[in-house]
């Protein structure tokens, strides 16, 4: 587990192929009702999950937190957008970058630190086809001198 992140809930493993990731922040998620024991259980979906700033506040949307099993008619939408905590200067620092144009927000972890629920996001800038095939070459390239060095010392 790496060091200052709690429980690893969901990971958008998709995020580091598509992107490069150039600065990444801690933000506090907004739940209301049964959300967090949703949560809690792992019952989180970061597929198509992206963030956004709307009139100077951070949001997540389609984050898709399953409704709680034992939760009564007042459960939530699994799919509604949630407000990010993030602190002022940290929204205006990302505004400014996202208006230089090509970055992006990206939501890269969903976890459990000190009993809250945290979302990491992801300052982003996207990756062109040939710089995703030039990584995943690089990671095959990786996979086998490792095998070959595996197979040295045995």
């Amino acid at each position: 587990m790496p060091k200052g992140l709690g429980k690893i809930v969901a990971q958008n493993k998709k995020a580091y192929h598509n992107y490069f990731i150039e600065e990444k922040y801690e933000a506090g998620l907004v739940l209301q009702g049964t959300e967090i024991k949703s949560i809690r259980s792992g019952k989180v979906s970061m597929n198509d999950a992206y963030a956004g700033i709307h009139q100077g506040e951070a949001y997540l949307s389609n984050l898709h937190i399953s409704q709680y099993e034992f939760g009564t008619k007042s459960n939530h939408d699994p799919t509604r957008r949630r407000k990010l905590l993030l602190h002022n200067y940290e929204i205006k620092k990302l505004i400014g970058k996202i208006q230089q144009g090509g970055y992006t927000l990206v939501p890269t972890k969903v976890y459990l630190k000190n009993g809250y629920a945290k979302v990491q996001i992801a300052l982003a800038k996207g990756k062109k086809l040939h710089d995703k095939r030039q990584t995943l070459k690089r990671k095959d390239a990786n996979r086998q001198i490792e095998r070959a060095m595996k197979d040295r010392y045995k």
